[in-house]
Parts: C-alpha cells; structure tokens; sequence
C-alpha cells in the first residue's frame, strides 16, 4: 500500500513539479501581459493545489475501507450505509480543485491599441501653367531612341503627372490630416478645401491638367488663396505646399513676399518646390503632324522660392525629376508628422464564473452519489 502510495505521490508532484516550472519560466511575460495581482493569484492556486493528491490519498489509502460491499441496504433495516469512496472521491476532488482554479479568476485578455490622432491642414497648390507638359529627362537616359520609348510606354511622365502622382500617394499616406487642393497659372482656383474626404479630393486631383487655367506663372494668388483657406484652421499646424516649375509673371495686388507674410502673420509654414531639371523637353508637332523632342530650359525662380520658404520658417526643395519629386515629398511626409497618441488597454474575459458552476456540478454529483451509489456497511 505505501509503494502505491508513494509512486501516486511521486508522480502526481512531479506533474505540478513541471507546472511550477511552466509557470516560472512563464512568469515574466504574464506579469507583463496581465499585471503582478494575476501571477499572484496563480501561485497561490498552485500551492492550494498541492493538497488535492494528499486529500486523495487520504481518502483511497489511510481512511478506513468496508469489509463488505453491498447493492443495497435494505437487508440491513437501521444499519447506516456509506457509499465506496472511488467515484464520489474523484468527482469531489476535481470540484474542490476546479473550485480552487476558479477562486483565482483565470482570465484571457488581448492588448490592443487605441490611436488617437490629431492632424495637420495642409493645403497642396499645383502649378497648372503650360509648361507643366515638359518632360524632364531622367538621368539613366542617354538617347533619344531610349526617351521616346519610355514616353510611348509612360515611363517617363510629363511634370504635372509626375507631381500628380507623387501628391497622391503623399495624400494616401496621411489619412488623419485635413488636405486641400489649389490650381494655379494666370490666376488661382481652389479645386478643394481642406477635407479629411481623401477619395474626393483624389477625384480633383486626377481632373488637373496643364493649360486649363491659363498658361502663365502666377505665384502671389496661389499663396494668398491659400492662406485664406488656412488662417481660421483651429488644426495645431497649418502648412501650405507649392509647387511650380516656372518664374512669378503675372502682376498681382500682392507681390509674393506679401502673401507669403501673410502666411507669417498666420501661422501658416509655406514650403516650396521648384520643379525641373535643365535636360527638359516639350512634344511639338512639325507641319507634317509629326511629334518632336523640343529642348527647354530650367525656368523657376529658385531664389525667390528659397526666400518664400525662409519668411514663414519652412523649406525649399528642387525636385528635378521623378525620382527626385517622389525624394521630396517623402522629406515633407516626414517633416511635417502628425501628433498619435497610442493608449494601450487589455479586453479580457472572466473563466472563473463558468469554472465555479462546473466545480458546483462536480460537487453536486459527489454528494449525489454519495447518498445513493455503491453503499457499504460501515
């Protein structure tokens, strides 16, 4: 009897031995996964469970067994009859442990993360202007056979498509911040108004194209519209973006330097990008309806850009061709960042409710059993 004592004992501490040791090597996440009080209450199970073996032992081993086993106690008349301990013993155990489990409040929980997010306004003002067709030779072409296969299958783009381009995925990336969208050429048109409606101002977006308002280089309006759209932003930033590839040659009430002081007066950063390169070329048809490459020169005004960008504390950039139109507005993605506030919380779920009717049911079912199965005399 005690050999099958000691094996039961050897091999039932050996199981919690190894769970201690899940638990230890556990440790470090769960406490910070669940918190200090969590883990606590699990060791604490663990040590109330080392007494379910002994009690089970008690009962099956040291606790006096019956002589004779009888189906009923009818025979008997007065005689008081107890049940055989096996089943009653194993179900009120596992109810005693499940009861203790449950006493603990396991519990599952996911962490999930709550962004909070506060954007910028930012108004994009696009020159529109004809020139905004050149074509800006990237630096991997040398000849003229390899440019006019790569404009058949657009792999080189015109300036304003190139710029199209590059605003929109500029926009895709930005999906908490207010953007609006200005056209500029003789004179300024605002195609959108600050909007966190992305797909519509998309929609505007693709609609621009060079020469619909005019084929002259107007700066001052672009500048001043706007401002006007931005002064009254409660948004904690407010930055206005132009783009242009030619010289200021159309009069104005206000001189650039004036709206961009306006902008100042405002709290509105202005950053400028001068766009194009001096290997540029326009598609020109001869007499015959053929198309030829036209060479043109680098038209921008970059020291009045530079100077624009410096009065409100903000950046001139030169984007000299694709790649460097797509450089320069990864360095304004990431100039002008929005404020996230990420607020981590657990969603757990409570197993201790469920395990505490499960430990009742096990109870139930040994008291039930004590009082009608496997009686014996005493």
């Amino acid at each position: 009897m005690f050999a099958t004592l000691f094996a039961s004992l050897f091999v039932q501490g050996i199981l919690l031995g190894l769970a201690a040791l899940a638990l230890l090597a556990a440790a470090p996440r769960l406490q910070k996964r669940y918190g200090p009080q969590w883990l606590c209450r699990l060791w604490v199970t663990l040590a109330v469970l080392l007494l379910v073996p002994l009690l089970f032992a008690y009962e099956l081993f040291w606790k006096k067994r019956p002589s004779l086993v009888v189906s009923t106690v009818r025979p008997f008349g007065a005689v008081v009859a107890k049940h055989r301990p096996t089943f009653r013993l194993v179900a009120m155990m596992l109810g005693l442990a499940v009861l203790i489990v449950a006493l603990a409040r396991p519990r599952y929980g996911d962490e999930k993360v709550l962004i909070r997010s506060q954007g910028i306004d930012i108004v994009l003002a696009l020159d529109m202007s004809g020139s905004m067709e050149a074509y800006d030779v990237p630096r991997n072409i040398n000849d003229a056979r390899t440019l006019i296969a790569a404009v058949k299958n657009k792999e080189v783009e015109n300036r304003i498509e190139v710029a199209k381009k590059e605003i929109r995925r500029f926009i895709e990336q930005r999906p908490n911040d207010r953007i609006g969208l200005i056209g500029f050429a003789d004179q300024a048109y605002s195609f959108a108004p600050p909007t966190l409606d992305h797909a519509w101002l998309l929609a505007h977006l693709e609609q621009l194209e060079p020469g619909m308002i005019g084929q002259q280089t107007g700066i001052a309006a672009p500048l001043a519209s706007g401002v006007n759209r931005l002064k009254k932003s409660d948004a904690p930033r407010r930055v206005l973006v132009l783009f242009t590839d030619g010289r200021n040659n159309v009069d104005n009430r206000l001189t650039p330097e004036q709206a961009a002081a306006l902008g100042k007066e405002f709290d509105v950063v202005i950053h400028t990008v001068g766009i194009g390169s001096r290997n540029a070329f326009v598609l020109v048809t001869d007499p015959f309806g053929r198309q030829q490459f036209q060479g043109i020169e680098d038209e921008f005004d970059e020291k009045l850009l530079r100077s624009l960008a410096e009065i409100t504390g903000g950046t001139y950039f030169h984007a000299a061709d694709a790649d460097g139109m797509k450089q320069v507005m990864d360095e304004i993605n990431q100039l002008e960042k929005t404020t996230i506030e990420q607020p981590k919380y657990i969603e757990f779920r409570e197993y201790g409710p469920t395990l505490a009717l499960l430990a009742l049911a096990l109870l139930m079912l040994g008291f039930i059993a004590e009082c009608t199965w496997n009686l014996r005399l005493p």
